[in-house]
């Protein structure tokens, strides 16, 4: 049986320096995902998500690993678009009116139908909530700068002022809703000591001009 480590396939895009800033260009690829709103931290629908994505997404890895494909690979990690419709009311204090795409990245081998068989597969097995808002699509970014965050989530605020500052300074600019912020959360916080989370913040941008 083949067994494929994507962290370690695709470096690049998962993991990156916690000291500087740096370019990458990210490909087209497949996601589950689910979109909503609120504040993650108190939010049942957040809750939900997670739980419904990591569902379906072991369950086609087991669908994958019996196929003729025999391949054995470890789960993605979860990530996360963040933004409001309004960027100019963002606020890191009252995220109540977040807006929120949940979602874990699924190898290029991975069908619509073996998708869609997982997701019969769950719905027999488990009641979820947020099963049927689940959706199977491809995502692309393209330039982009990214840079990892040590540490609770709450602390993020100078990573992401230093990204931004990146941005700025090679001449790139970004709206915040069209080119959403992007977060790949490396660790299970219910099992990392919050000093110890890594948290990949990545930023969609595109050339300023004038």
């Amino acid at each position: 049986m083949k067994k494929i480590d994507f962290k370690k396939e695709l470096k690049k895009y998962y993991n990156t320096s916690s000291k500087e800033a740096e370019f990458v260009d990210i490909p087209p690829m497949n996601f589950l995902m689910i979109d909503d709103h609120g504040d993650p931290n108190t939010s049942i629908e957040y809750k939900n998500a997670v739980e419904a994505l990591f569902s379906v997404s072991y369950t086609i890895k087991f669908i994958v690993k019996k196929s003729s494909m025999e391949i054995d690979y470890g789960v993605l990690p979860l990530e996360g678009l963040w933004w409001v419709e309004d960027m100019k009311k963002f606020s890191i204090a009252d995220k109540s009116n977040w807006k929120w795409t949940s979602m874990i990245m699924q190898p290029e081998f991975v069908t619509k139908e073996i998708f869609v068989n997982a997701m019969k597969e769950v719905e027999k097995k488990k009641n979820l909530t947020a099963l049927p808002k689940i959706r199977f699509d491809k995502f692309t970014e393209g330039k982009c700068t990214q840079i990892m965050h040590i540490g609770p989530y709450s602390t993020e605020e100078p990573t992401v002022k230093k990204l931004h500052d990146f941005i700025n300074s090679n001449g790139y600019s970004f709206s915040g809703e069209k080119q959403k912020h992007h977060e790949i959360y490396l660790n299970d916080p219910r099992k990392s000591a919050p000093e110890k989370l890594k948290t990949i913040i990545r930023q969609p941008m595109v050339k300023s001009c004038c």
